[in-house]
């Protein structure tokens, strides 16, 4: 994650955070234009999130829920007077896109497997996103609705002539999706912190619920041929997690719904 020094002013803050502030270095540490997040070096770290309105609702549950099996770190507070805020306990480790990590796919399929493969056996129950499926369809839906369309950074999806044909897939194979499976929603190299290359914690777990496994199997997949540039670390990571569990049909299913963003 990038750090780089900022000066803040404490009347752009919440008086909840202005003692944790006072006094500490801070570093901005956002990666999209969608939120602010801020690196508090202080203690043992701690990195707060600034976004619109409810937009922070889910993250903060579903990260408490995580944090309750063992694979999040601590949420500490979360407020919404006029805009979102989120404040968590820093993790110790660095997430799977550094250089370490990086220069030795071969073991970082084997932990990513692993690791995914640990997180779909887990116990769901009490998870407050029941039916991660009908919003992930019910997006799609909307995206397709709103003319949506990008193909350009799915490989699978070359097969689709146009909108038209990639909803059609969709729709002719939706039944294959299944709701009963603790899921991530994004498992990317950059959501997954590793530390001595045992796993520390995922973070961003805002898109995740109980849902269908491959849409982490597809997310993995895609961020480990974007980020090594090449996809022949594919079955190495299917091996790792265990191809019992993988159906390419729905892989490709998923690929489908991709497109619509």
């Amino acid at each position: 994650m990038q750090k780089t020094p900022v000066t803040l002013a404490l009347h752009d803050f919440p008086t909840l955070f202005h003692p944790l502030l006072q006094d500490a270095e801070v570093f901005d540490s956002s990666s999209s234009p969608q939120a602010r997040v801020w690196f508090i070096d202080k203690d043992k770290g701690y990195y707060l999130k600034k976004s619109a309105k409810n937009t922070l609702r889910r993250e903060a549950e579903m990260t408490r829920f995580f944090h309750g099996k063992g694979l999040a770190t601590e949420v500490l507070a979360y407020e919404s007077p006029e805009e979102d805020w989120l404040l968590t306990a820093a993790i110790d480790g660095e997430d799977c896109v550094s250089a370490d990590h990086l220069a030795d796919p071969a073991r970082l399929c084997d932990t990513l497997g692993r690791l995914l493969r640990r997180l779909h056996d887990t116990d769901p129950t009490g998870c407050p996103i029941p039916d991660h499926t009908s919003i992930y369809l019910a997006t799609a839906e909307k995206g397709y609705l709103d003319g949506n369309f990008d193909p350009s950074h799915i490989p699978q999806a070359a097969c689709y002539a146009d909108k038209k044909a990639a909803w059609q897939y969709v729709q002719e194979h939706k039944h294959l999706l299944k709701n009963d499976t603790l899921i991530h929603g994004d498992f990317c190299l950059p959501n997954i912190i590793l530390k001595n290359w045992q796993p520390a914690a995922l973070i961003d777990v805002d898109h995740g619920g109980i849902g269908d496994r491959h849409v982490d199997l597809f997310w993995a997949i895609w961020s480990l041929r974007f980020n090594l540039g090449t996809d022949q670390w594919r079955d190495r990571f299917l091996d790792a997690y265990g191809r019992d569990r993988v159906n390419e049909e729905v892989l490709q299913l998923i690929a489908a719904i991709e497109v619509f963003g």
